[in-house]
């Protein structure tokens, strides 16, 4: 079994709040302060600056500078949340999983699982299959079925009977229940866990050629 992971996580950055609004503004509280002792030093003592005006720019300045401490922080925490899911992530490859999507991921020889959950029995029900352009290479009459979860074995074959190239398809399940209303089965992408997709900021495993985000999960077994 190939394993790979794939992108990083963002990285926490160092620049303190100060650095960044020197960078930024081109001074910050220090370079201010600096100023306003200098001002004092060589104010004219008969005409005395308005201090009480230039301390309320000062608190003005520090409220800025407090807020990109707050949003350092915060920016620092989240990066370490997506560490921690980037490492949960990784411990899901060799696992079995189960998630709601409509992938099924085809190796060219064996036969893929498609597994799906009526909401209520129905007389019929069909299911199609698509390739990556959307296009339907397979259409299976499934007969009646029992209300829950059930699995089709997918030999990977078209309605020719033509074995189809490895690669990801999709899969939808409708079928028409004792009144005539039309049902949508849930479906649900399965397989082992082959590698971890980091490269979108949020974690995808890989089934084979399926993909799956990690939100998505609702059951993991051991291999």
């Amino acid at each position: 079994m190939t394993t790979a992971i794939t992108g990083t996580t963002s990285a926490v950055t160092t620049s303190t709040a100060s650095d960044t609004m020197k960078t930024t503004y081109g001074l910050n509280s220090d370079d201010f302060m600096k100023m306003f002792i200098a001002e004092l030093q060589y104010q004219d003592p008969l005409k005395p600056q308005d201090t009480a005006a230039m301390l309320d720019q000062i608190a003005q300045l520090t409220q800025v500078e407090q807020s990109y401490n707050s949003t350092t922080a915060l920016n620092n925490l989240l990066a370490a949340q997506n560490n921690s899911t980037a490492m949960s992530a990784v411990s899901f490859i060799g696992g079995t999983v189960t998630a709601t999507g409509n992938q099924a991921s085809f190796d060219g020889n064996n036969s893929s699982a498609m597994q799906y959950s009526m909401p209520v029995a129905t007389d019929s029900a069909t299911l199609k299959v698509t390739d990556a352009a959307g296009k339907t290479v397979r259409s299976v009459d499934l007969g009646p079925q029992s209300a829950g979860t059930a699995t089709y074995q997918w030999d990977g074959r078209d309605g020719q009977g033509n074995l189809l190239t490895a690669g990801a398809y999709s899969f939808a399940i409708t079928g028409v229940d004792a009144a005539g209303g039309t049902q949508t089965a849930t479906t649900y992408t399965t397989g082992i866990v082959s590698g971890v997709d980091l490269t979108t900021g949020s974690a995808v495993l890989k089934i084979g050629f399926a993909s799956v985000p990690l939100a998505n999960v609702t059951n993991v077994s051991a291999s």
